[in-house]
């Protein structure tokens, strides 16, 4: 049997682990595990992750082959040197973006933040990307992303064929195979119950609206967390927090999972998110949920959240006050919280991004070259 080769784009190996890495990291350690086992869904592919000079992220891959090659780094090698190193074979790239010059891969793309919500960028940043997008969803073979919403998402702002679009859910054992870190109590003084949020300061994720939520509170017998760093492409947030919300700043895996374990609440008032991957986890470590009711987050909490109006503080104020005030409705949010995240996993994100994948590789490799003759579309 003739074995295609499928190289997975490894610039994100080259990046700090924010939500889009993260699915990379954990979807190419499934496709490891079945490669390991020789599964079906993968026993005609070569898995080869290409990936820029320097440091990397350690994926723990036993099975798949790390190639470091080409020039430069960032953008540059992923347009200039990635579509010639992955010549001969189909690629995925699953972190937004991808070379244009290379029309056999599939790529994942997240959501359509540049366009729905494009004042938590940098000019620079949105320009680049609105162009970036729409070319891939033009030349790529596949489209690939995360909700239903985001599929809709990507076929009004970037016009990609109903067609060539497949929604393929993340995972959460990640989390759960993380031993949690309970100094992270000690070193924060957190000693009273507590609701937790989870992000970077994007004006998008709304911690304004928490800040007055908690002062609409009042004087309450529960602390207010905030874990996570902010990221450089974000613009500053519209207001400073108040001083009722304890931010820890960044946290590792391990403390994060002993923060999801420990909270009496996880709030998670987003206007825009293309999956949210903070609320899935919640739930897949039996904390309560409070989720605005926007974009794809009742697609992915469905019953097992109660929803606020991520515009309305006092709504948010509402909500965080029913559960914290209410040990059933916790318990029963946990319950419901355990069983929708038993319907994540990512071992079946593998075997639905083959499926969708496959008819392309079908093609054989002979075609991906005949296509790059004489030209730059590989």
């Amino acid at each position: 049997m003739t074995r295609r080769k499928v190289y997975i784009n490894g610039r994100f190996l080259t990046q700090r682990i924010t939500g889009v890495q993260r699915y990379a990291l954990e979807l190419l350690r499934a496709l490891d595990q079945l490669a390991g086992s020789r599964d079906p869904s993968v026993a005609a592919c070569e898995f080869i992750v290409l990936a820029p000079q320097g440091e990397l992220q350690d994926a723990g891959l036993r099975h798949i082959e790390t190639r470091q090659a080409g020039r430069g780094s960032g953008h540059a090698w992923e347009q200039l040197s990635l579509p010639f190193l992955s010549a001969d074979g189909f690629l995925l790239s699953l972190c937004n973006t991808g070379p244009l010059a290379k029309r056999g891969q599939a790529v994942t793309i997240h959501d359509a933040a540049v366009y729905a919500a494009p004042d938590t960028y940098s000019f620079a940043f949105r320009t680049w990307y609105k162009v970036l997008l729409r070319g891939l969803g033009m030349n790529a073979r596949q489209i690939l992303t995360c909700s239903a919403f985001s599929e809709d998402q990507l076929k009004r702002h970037f016009g990609i064929r109903p067609a060539k679009i497949s929604t393929i859910y993340h995972g959460k054992e990640h989390m759960l195979r993380t031993a949690p870190d309970r100094t992270v109590f000690e070193r924060h003084k957190l000693d009273r119950p507590y609701v937790l949020a989870v992000s970077s300061m994007s004006p998008n994720k709304n911690f304004a609206s928490v800040a007055e939520a908690i002062r609409l509170l009042g004087d309450v017998d529960f602390d207010i967390v905030i874990a996570g760093g902010s990221s450089s492409i974000f613009k500053p947030a519209g207001a400073a927090l108040g001083g009722e919300v304890r931010q820890l700043g960044y946290v590792t895996d391990e403390e994060l999972r002993a923060l999801y374990d420990s909270a009496s609440c996880f709030v998670f008032p987003s206007f825009y998110e293309g999956f949210g991957f903070p609320a899935l986890e919640a739930m897949a470590c039996g904390c309560p949920v409070v989720a605005s009711r926007a974009a794809s987050i009742p697609e992915v909490c469905q019953d097992a959240a109660l929803y606020c109006d991520p515009h309305s503080p006092a709504d948010i104020a509402d909500k965080i006050r029913q559960v914290m005030s209410d040990g059933e409705l916790r318990e029963g949010m946990r319950r419901r919280g355990i069983a929708r995240a038993d319907s994540f996993s990512w071992e079946r994100c593998a075997r639905e991004t083959m499926d969708a994948v496959r008819p392309h590789l079908n093609r054989g490799a002979e075609a991906y070259v005949a296509e790059g003759e004489g030209s730059w579309s590989r």
